[in-house]
């Protein structure tokens, strides 16, 4: 079935997911300007961000009401809320680990340097639980910053497809981190 503007809440309501994929396409500029407005540069947050405004579409599209408001602007609100919940999370963060900019510029160049390996090798550690496709995906997206329609191009796919396979990969990334602190806290 088609999915359209006439029929996409009704997929979305019988979880279709081809109606999510089509908000990706539709609504998908919408919602990252949204994020962006409200993360600026934090990119792996902004992808998160991301994943659960989806998430909480197809979780709650039972509530939308179409006499109320457009599903677009619907979206966007959903957007804005959950984009400000993961703004205070940031700070919150920054407060409790007393991380500010000035204080990461004060750093020399040889702990900089030692940062950066450290972080490089954590990377490539963790990355190599990926295939080799999407570890090369992961690091073309993140690493060369390449965005998400150039990306499509390059491999011949749709751009919801890289949305998919990033946010996967995400998913797994955190499954795999959170083993490996849980071990150590264990170990210790």
């Amino acid at each position: 079935m088609k999915i359209t503007d006439e029929n996409v809440v009704e997929q979305l309501k019988v979880k279709n997911e081809k109606a999510l994929f089509y908000i990706v396409d539709e609504y998908g500029g919408t919602i990252k300007s949204i994020i962006r407005k409200f993360l600026g540069n934090l990119e792996i947050v902004q992808d998160e961000c991301l994943d659960d405004v989806l998430l909480l579409v197809w979780k709650n599209i039972e509530s939308y009401d179409k006499n109320k408001n457009s599903l677009k602007n619907w979206i966007a609100a959903i957007t804005k809320y959950k984009s400000i919940d993961y703004q205070r999370q940031y700070k919150r963060f920054l407060q409790q680990y007393e991380l500010e900019d000035h204080m990461l510029e004060d750093f020399n160049h040889t702990e900089t340097k030692i940062v950066e390996n450290t972080l490089s090798d954590q990377t490539e550690n963790l990355l190599s639980s990926l295939k080799k496709e999407d570890q090369r995906l992961f690091l073309q997206y993140y690493g060369e910053q390449k965005s998400i329609e150039e990306l499509a191009k390059e491999h011949g796919v749709h751009t919801s497809v890289l949305y998919n396979r990033l946010s996967r990969g995400r998913k797994k990334l955190r499954a795999v981190f959170k083993n490996k602190f849980k071990e150590k806290e264990e170990s210790s």
